[in-house]
């Protein structure tokens, strides 16, 4: 059987009753459950059960939500014989990649998540903006783009997500003239993203500072696997590496293409979305066509990713 990289996803998998049938089948997808209620003092498993959407989607719930589900999925298919080789997470989704890897505790990773989303809507509140999708457009034409606007403390390429999909992030006037910009330049479709802050960008420098105070009060440990960091497409596992990528991480954009890339370079062909949703599953696949892809949202989706990889009939 070859290696499995396991890809965990960041804002906007989210949704109502994520999580609550892995916690109803696993005993222990239930127990993370119960311990992130207890770790954030508050009953984080029945914002994700039962909601409501608008609380559920506010960042500082989000992130440790997506965070909680991962792990769920993640323990289930570890009980079933399934684990990572490598890992990757898409922006909030590297957190839940690390404590997976076992380089940071789950009680400490769910507080650092919902400290990183509280210090990302404060930013957001100290310096207002927003994001664009720009679908059609080469990681060259896009970084001219943004060269061509000029405002380099309002405006970054956030997310490179796919060949022909990357996120533009900043001020509203700055995020204005790039999407002018890449109209000139050929872009297909601009896609403004519901988002409530400029994810990504110099506007976070707020957020950063923040959160690299939290991450210097959490223990870190060596990756018991390869963590495929959001900053640089490279795997970390010691440490100091690991720190220094996730303070890094809310100014940097998610080179997710990259990352994908480099798993395939590094002779990973079989990936499993694990937590909530299917978007790193069409990430992948705009990638390589012939990637091998499963997921893990529901018990069947565990079911029959145990039984791909395994060989075993599903129990």
């Amino acid at each position: 059987m070859s290696r499995i990289a396991f890809l965990f996803p960041g804002q906007g998998s989210q949704a109502v009753g994520m999580g609550m049938k892995l916690a109803a089948r696993f005993p222990e997808a239930r127990e993370v459950f119960e311990r992130a209620d207890r770790a954030l003092g508050f009953k984080l498993s029945k914002l994700c059960f039962e909601g409501p959407l608008e609380e559920l989607t506010r960042t500082e719930n989000t992130q440790p939500a997506l965070l909680a589900t991962s792990v769920a999925a993640a323990r289930a298919l570890e009980s079933r014989g399934v684990r990572a080789d490598a890992g990757a997470g898409h922006s909030a989704g590297e957190f839940a990649a690390h404590v997976v890897a076992r380089s940071i505790s789950f009680e400490d990773g769910i507080r650092l998540i919902r400290r990183r989303g509280e210090a990302m809507a404060r930013a957001g509140e100290d310096r207002p903006g927003g994001m664009v999708a720009v679908l059609g457009l080469g990681i060259p034409e896009i970084d001219a783009v943004v060269a061509s606007v000029g405002a380099p403390r309002d405006l970054a390429a956030a997310n490179y997500n796919s060949p022909g999909q990357v996120v533009l992030s900043g001020t509203r006037d700055a995020i204005e003239r790039a999407g002018e910009a890449a109209k000139r330049a050929g872009a297909k479709k601009l896609v403004p993203l519901t988002v409530s802050a400029a994810f990504h960008s110099p506007l976070m420098e707020g957020a950063a500072r923040a959160l690299a105070e939290a991450l210097d009060l959490v223990e870190i440990r060596q990756a018991e696997f390869p963590v495929y960091a959001n900053v640089s497409a490279r795997p970390v596992r010691e440490p100091d590496e690991i720190r220094a990528t996730l303070r890094e991480q809310l100014l940097k954009p998610v080179l997710w293409e990259q990352t994908v890339r480099a798993l395939l370079d590094d002779g990973f062909r079989h990936f499993v979305e694990v937590g909530q949703g299917r978007v790193l599953r069409g990430l992948v696949k705009s990638v390589d066509k012939d990637a091998v892809l499963s997921g893990s949202e529901d018990p069947d989706a565990v079911e029959a990713t145990v039984q791909a990889w395994s060989g075993a009939p599903a129990r």
